[in-house]
C-alpha cells in the first residue's frame, strides 16, 4: 500500500468519523449546528492547504527565473533581485488574503448555545 494511499483511507475514515458524531446529538438541530462548525473548519483547512501550494509554487519560479537570469547576466542581478523581491511581496500577499478570509470565516462561527436556541425556538 502506497503511502499516498493511506493517507487517503486515513483521511476518509476521520471524515467519515467526525460526520457520524454530528449526527449521534440528540436532535435535528444539534447535527446541523455541528455540520456548519465541521463545514467551516473543513473549508478553513483545504483554503489555507491550496493558497500556501499555489504561493509556495509561485515563488519557486519566480527564484528559479530569477536565479538563471543571474547566471546568464550577472550585471543585471541587482534588477533582477529587486523585480524578484517585489514579486514574491505579491505572491505572498495572495496566501496572506487567503488567511485573512478563513480567520474571517472561523470568527463568524456562531456560538454553538446560540444557533441551538435559534434552530429549536
Amino acid at each position: 500500500m502506497s503511502k499516498k494511499t493511506l493517507i487517503s483511507a486515513f483521511t476518509t475514515v476521520l471524515v467519515l468519523g467526525a460526520a457520524s458524531m454530528a449526527f449521534a446529538g440528540e436532535g435535528s438541530a444539534q447535527a446541523a449546528g455541528l455540520w456548519i462548525f465541521f463545514g467551516i473548519a473543513i473549508a478553513c483547512g483545504f483554503g489555507i492547504g491550496v493558497a500556501a501550494l499555489g504561493t509556495g509554487l509561485g515563488m519557486g519560479n519566480a527564484i528559479n527565473g530569477a536565479l538563471q537570469g543571474t547566471a546568464r547576466n550577472p550585471e543585471a542581478g541587482g534588477k533582477i533581485m529587486t523585480t524578484m523581491i517585489i514579486g514574491l511581496a505579491l505572491i505572498e500577499s495572495l496566501c496572506i488574503y487567503a488567511l485573512l478570509i478563513c480567520l474571517l470565516m472561523v470568527f463568524k462561527i456562531p456560538d454553538f448555545a446560540t444557533f441551538i436556541e435559534k434552530v429549536v425556538h
